[in-house]
């Protein structure tokens, strides 16, 4: 294993250059160990990178986007608990993290208990998105990604309540396109009862093992299902990966020549022309 020393801290090629108004990106899949988090954290990256301003939500109350771009917890203060509670403004939770032009709202260790106090307030499903809402010219982003917890709770709603797309992470394993008719079930209740333009923006396909021929029938299988909802790239089982959020650093700091960190910066450039073509399109 590398050591810290020995990090490097230069960034990937340019990508071309992305919309310039804020969507909203719940990253999500309620199956948990598929890769959401890494794919939240790194394609957060890819996307500042390229000097696109980037806010990641931090939805999911085991916190570790927040700590796997570096902020302790005794650094956290306000985040996505306060704002769902009322007590801040999405402003006033926001952080600077150690990659330039990428923001965060951390999740706390107050965000475990959100989940019965919100069943208790106004509008608990769309508290989120009224603190984005109320945000108004100050939520300066381009891209604002939104990660999930691995489950369906009033958290996972308050999410795609706010979003305009959700992206899914999807393992290729055994029960994969089990989990993904689920969570699709899902984000049609979501669209029916709350959100009316919430769609599937993509589905990337994590954890990819070319040695393994389950992962290509998983991979066929899926394409077979969804067609061109499946993004092109696939994200490999890359031990570099797997090693960077114990250093508090995203995998394309730690080291973005690895298969993996390239796999991000390539879904990073589908995200883009994907937004792209909507945005042309409308």
């Amino acid at each position: 294993m590398s050591t810290e020393h020995e990090h490097t801290q230069e960034y990937p090629p340019e990508l071309p250059a992305g919309i310039r108004h804020a969507r909203v990106l719940a990253i999500a899949n309620q199956k948990g160990g598929v890769g959401k988090t890494t794919t939240a954290i790194n394609l957060a990256t890819a996307l500042a990178a390229v000097g696109e301003r980037v806010l990641l939500i931090d939805s999911d109350p085991q916190g570790n986007a927040s700590t796997g771009l570096g902020l302790r917890h005794e650094e956290r203060g306000a985040g996505t608990y306060q704002v769902l509670m009322g007590e801040a403004t999405l402003e006033e939770a926001v952080h600077q993290t150690k990659v330039p032009n990428l923001f965060i709202v951390p999740a706390t260790v107050d965000l475990s208990g959100a989940e019965l106090e919100l069943i208790d307030l106004d509008r608990r499903q769309h508290r989120l998105a009224d603190a984005l809402d109320a945000a108004g010219d100050a939520l300066d982003y381009d891209h604002v990604l939104i990660d999930c917890p691995p489950s369906l709770t009033l958290l996972t709603v308050n999410a795609m309540a706010a979003a305009d797309a959700v992206l899914v992470p999807l393992q290729c394993e055994f029960f994969a396109l089990e989990g993904l008719s689920q969570l699709l079930r899902t984000v049609e209740r979501v669209r029916g009862a709350l959100n009316p333009a919430l769609e599937v923006q993509g589905v990337v396909l994590t954890m990819f093992d070319k040695r393994n021929n389950l992962s290509e029938q998983v991979a066929a299988d899926v394409r077979g299902f969804l067609g061109e909802k499946v993004y092109d790239t696939v994200i490999p089982r890359n031990v570099r990966i797997s090693e960077a959020p114990s250093f508090g650093v995203p995998a394309l700091i730690y080291d973005f020549r690895c298969p993996g960190s390239t796999a991000y910066m390539s879904l990073a450039r589908e995200v883009i022309r994907r937004e792209q073509a909507l945005r042309d399109a409308a």
